[in-house]
């Protein structure tokens, strides 16, 4: 039997873990403290002799490398028996396979260049050393094996399978941020909770109830445009945060949303024109637009352009609301109007993200 990787007793990894990994890696896997340390000294050593066998062993025959599940044990897989010797030599346990990781990732790279309406049919692929295949999954077994097809690739080493996985970004939601309705961008006013249900409000003139998302991937669960211009984006899988993008990027923490007075200064960010400040000079304004009357909002100097919609409106740290229309555009200036914050958060039920 080859040596395991495991020490008798704890190390210390070298170099040292932060102790907020030790921490996590004691939570999220059932750990003790002496138990990850060992681990991720086993794991440092596996990585050196995985990259010295790759390199010895060559393309040819290199078929990959897997720790077992407690990390004591490197499986490493060759084409060639005679090589079994020499992965034995290194404390790893040689596994004879079919394919090379050469020839895997070859597999890898026609299917990742077949016809995007085959490979929107599949949800993953990817190579799977411990079965020396390339594994290709799809919500039916048919549409994994359409792109199989499709890419002309060795069937032997290919495993397709059904499955329920719908993989989506997971994106911090951050105010004046894009997001895309088809292929339409507007802006993300402000992170929300609807009880445990993550997401975000932004402009009614974006989209309807029940239209999706992307980028964050999400649904409009309310719109009301016109007569207001208000919406609510519950996007589950993301995450929320008490930010909107401010100068240069950096992030402005949102506190409260408190009304701020006519005349204070007021700041907007938006995907389009980012961060782009005035003054409030009037609260209550009635705008006719072309698909009709908003009432309710607030008339600022601060500039804004197409794709600047429903991003966030803020006043020190005080979030206002999210941007509607307006007149102008940013190189010569102009007036934009807001759509309060509060009355969307009061009429959806939501609750604001704060710092």
């Amino acid at each position: 039997m080859s040596p395991a990787l495991a020490d008798p007793a704890p190390q210390t990894a070298s170099p040292a873990a932060p102790p907020e990994m030790i921490d996590a890696l004691e939570r999220d896997l059932g750990l003790s403290e002496d138990q990850v340390i060992t681990r991720l000294a086993n794991e440092e050593r596996a990585a050196a002799t995985e990259k010295s066998l790759s390199s010895e062993l060559g393309n040819d025959s290199f078929g990959g490398a897997w720790l077992n599940d407690d990390a004591t044990q490197l499986n490493v897989a060759t084409t060639d028996p005679a090589e079994a010797p020499a992965i034995e030599a290194r404390g790893a346990k040689p596994v004879v396979v079919k394919h090379s990781l050469a020839e895997l990732n070859g597999i890898m790279a026609k299917l990742d260049q077949a016809p995007e309406k085959v490979r929107a049919g599949a949800a993953l692929w990817y190579v799977d050393v411990k079965t020396n295949t390339v594994s290709v999954q799809a919500p039916t077994v048919e549409a994994a094996q359409a792109l199989a097809d499709a890419a002309g690739v060795d069937k032997s080493a290919v495993n397709v399978s059904a499955t329920t996985e719908q993989p989506k970004p997971l994106i911090n939601i951050i105010g004046g941020s894009p997001y895309y309705i088809g292929s339409s961008r507007c802006s993300v006013g402000f992170a929300v909770t609807r009880g445990s249900t993550p997401g975000f409000v932004t402009a009614g003139h974006c989209g309807r109830a029940g239209q999706t998302t992307s980028n964050p991937s999400g649904t409009f669960q309310g719109s009301s445009f016109p007569g207001n211009d208000y919406a609510w984006v519950a996007a589950p899988g993301n995450t929320v945060t008490p930010y909107v993008r401010g100068s240069g990027g950096a992030n402005v923490t949102v506190r409260g949303s408190t009304q701020a007075s006519v005349g204070s200064s007021i700041c907007r960010s938006g995907s389009t024109t980012g961060w782009r400040c005035g003054t409030i000079q009037q609260h209550n304004a009635s705008v006719t637009y072309p698909q009709g009357t908003v009432t309710g909002l607030t008339r600022t100097s601060a500039c804004a352009e197409p794709g600047d919609s429903g991003g966030s409106f803020i006043s020190g740290n005080q979030a206002q609301g999210m941007t509607s229309g307006g007149s102008g555009n940013c190189t010569y200036g102009g007036t934009t109007y807001h759509q309060p914050v509060n009355e969307a958060l009061s009429v959806y039920g939501l609750t604001l993200v704060t710092g």
